[in-house]
């Protein structure tokens, strides 16, 4: 299950998604759960690095846009707590999230969840921090804009997941923007290469990286709302794609 920023708007948001977390609990034994920073928690970390430096050094960027996603992890699982289930929160690198070492735009060159199988086998819901991991000389990195998105399906290809599910402010994918077009159609199927085609002409519902790395490996995608939570939305997939023996991710250049 993945969570964007829209879905932890405030506070008051995640005994809801808590709720969506132990309902989906009921049907699977394992739940691992992506979250992003909440509402525009990133852009004004963004703010205060500029109000700081006009080229704030990329290192230290890093370091200070992660924090969004640590937020949102540990008063998600606060929220479960309070409502009597065990759930753990990880960094993207105590998550096992291993990228190259550029800064602000990492790529995913490998994921080892030990830690969050430890957890998950135990019954317990493992969040997780989106949008960052750790470079292979121990640097925090982030991954770009939307990069939640990437930390979801590359999670889910190292755990096994059966798909990913993501929560967004709208109900899926359309033909073009609903939010500017109220008349556009919800598209309930897509295969990888009709999405990214709808992606590429300016669709901001997923990170177009995300896509291209469930292509790879077969994993189904489904965008739902985290407002109408239903089965509804639309399902990215294409039964011609197999997954491979190997998981692999993404690379360096």
């Amino acid at each position: 299950m993945k969570f964007g920023g829209a879905s932890v708007a405030g506070t008051g948001s995640f005994a809801s998604i808590a709720d969506l977390i132990l309902d989906k609990k009921n049907k699977y034994d394992r739940v691992a759960v992506v979250v992003s920073a909440m509402g525009n928690t990133t852009d004004q970390l963004i703010q205060l690095a500029n109000q700081v430096s006009p080229n704030p050094p990329k290192r230290e960027y890093d370091m200070l846009v992660s924090v969004g996603e640590r937020i949102s992890i540990s008063l998600l699982a606060m929220a479960l707590a309070a409502k009597g289930h065990q759930a753990c929160s990880f960094t993207g690198s105590q998550s096992g999230v291993i990228t190259c070492g550029r800064h602000t735009d990492a790529r995913i060159i490998d994921v080892r969840p030990h830690r969050l199988i430890k957890v998950l086998e135990a019954g317990t819901v493992a969040i997780v921090a989106g949008f960052q991991g750790v470079s292979q000389a121990g640097e925090i990195t982030t991954l770009g804009r939307g990069g939640s998105d990437t930390s979801a399906v590359a999670l889910g290809i190292a755990l096994g997941a059966e798909k990913v599910q993501f929560f967004k402010d709208v109900d899926g994918m359309f033909e073009r923007d609903p939010k500017q077009y109220p008349e556009s159609l919800l598209i309930p199927q897509l295969n990888y290469e009709e999405a990214l085609a709808i992606i590429r002409k300016g669709a901001r519902v997923l990170q177009e990286r995300s896509v291209e790395l469930a292509s790879s490996h077969g994993m189904p995608l489904h965008i739902t709302s985290f407002q109408n939570c239903s089965e509804t939305g639309t399902l990215i997939y294409d039964q011609a794609r197999s997954r491979p023996d190997k998981p692999f991710y993404e690379t360096a250049s």
